[in-house]
């Protein structure tokens, strides 16, 4: 009986502590991806502190479409472009007495049009790095090149007089202070090349690489100049409808051609810790009565904080061309950034998302890369770049393209 008492007595602590001892919740489920088809590419990069993902991310484009096109891999030098954009960026500056953005921001054409002008040259041909620095650095630079072109344009204003003749000689020589003496001629391989022969040499032509959009503020299958302060260029873009404009960048993967991808990152849906982006919604249809009861009474605040926890994959908004034209028209949706669409992948749910190279580095967890569902892209792009030989057929043809 003792035995017995002593037995139960022990039972009895032992649920005791149990009870008190405080449940540990379970680990978030997080976002697994299964890659589905990537292409290849060449290495990522990182822009680091400038504001030059358009170069960045428009030469990782080319560079993949050189390795598609059977060409060796090759590194492409993006200060090449940046400084010739700074220099015909400043005459339009100038020109329109300040009264347009002169900034580091800029658009995929600017890399095209500037190949196009000026040829390219690797980048151990010309790395740009001219002011104590490995990695690109802005952070006194463009502010020093900007107070340059106001100072000569607030004289001349002043003054009435003409500009001088020596503005564009002393903005150039900054630039060459800044991004270095730019070679006309140079070895590459053990062969001697100019910037012209060098782009000439690659197995791509500049005439093949047009840009898409998708809004409703003009006619759909024209040209129309994109209205973001980016496109200090004033490039044309193409327009289709949404549906058209997700089926080019779906064949040109399928077909194995990468697709330059212009986007808003200053979306709640897009996390920097994670790597990825989304476009969450509530699944009120999902959800037991209490369920639905009790997120009816939260606060915009804590609906908010449960939709962005990127816990697990959820429920995604259904993007409509109009929700598109809204969100730009009351710049909700900006052109904050480039990067490049390289592939397709699933998370565990089954749910398809488009792999992304970025260009902020080698780092976790994805090295480098990015994962953006499909709602995302659908919602989110500003605009996309692709070699027009990977539209479809019946869409080309709508574009008046061979």
């Amino acid at each position: 009986m003792k035995n017995l008492l002593i037995t139960l007595l022990a039972a009895a602590a032992t649920l005791a502590a149990t009870a008190q001892t405080p449940q540990t919740e379970p680990e978030p489920e997080g976002y697994r991806f299964t890659d589905a088809k990537v292409l290849e590419m060449t290495p990522v990069k990182n822009q680091h502190r400038s504001g030059t993902c358009w170069c960045f991310s428009t030469m990782s484009f080319l560079e993949g479409e050189i390795l598609r096109a059977g060409g060796k891999p090759v590194h492409l030098s993006e200060m090449w472009i940046v400084r010739h954009s700074f220099m015909e960026k400043a005459e339009k500056y100038v020109r329109m007495h300040g009264e347009l953005n002169f900034a580091e921001g800029g658009a995929a054409h600017d890399v095209t049009e500037g190949i196009k002008k000026y040829g390219i040259v690797p980048f151990e041909a010309y790395p740009g790095l001219n002011y104590g620095t490995d990695k690109p650095d802005f952070h006194e630079l463009t502010a020093a090149l900007k107070a340059f072109l106001d100072s000569v344009i607030a004289t001349a204003d002043r003054s009435g007089k003409p500009l001088s003749t020596a503005w564009k000689r002393a903005f150039n020589a900054m630039l060459d202070e800044y991004f270095g003496h730019m070679p006309d001629t140079f070895v590459y391989e053990g062969k001697e090349y100019t910037p012209q022969s060098f782009a000439a040499s690659l197995p791509v032509s500049m005439d093949n690489y047009i840009d898409i959009t998708s809004f409703t503020h003009h006619p759909f299958y024209t040209q129309f100049v994109l209205e973001v302060p980016d496109n200090w260029m004033w490039g044309k873009v193409y327009n289709l409808p949404l549906d058209e404009m997700m089926a080019v960048i779906d064949h040109a993967l399928a077909n194995g051609y990468p697709v330059a991808w212009g986007t808003d990152v200053s979306e709640k849906g897009f996390s920097r810790t994670k790597a990825l982006g989304i476009v969450p919604e509530a699944d009120l249809d999902g959800m037991s009565g209490t369920e639905a009861e009790r997120w009816g009474k939260l606060t915009e605040r804590e609906k908010e904080a449960a939709l962005y926890k990127f816990d697990k994959p959820g429920k995604e908004r259904t993007i409509t061309q109009e929700m598109r034209q809204e969100a730009f028209d009351n710049y909700e949706t900006t052109d904050d950034h480039g990067m490049v669409i390289v592939g397709t992948a699933r998370d565990q749910a089954g749910t398809p998302y488009y792999k992304v190279l970025n260009s902020w580095d080698d780092l976790p967890p994805y090295g480098g890369h990015w994962y953006f569902s499909r709602p995302f892209v659908a919602y989110k792009t500003t605009d996309i770049m692709v070699n027009k030989n990977a539209l479809p057929k019946e869409i080309a043809k709508k574009l008046g393209l061979k």
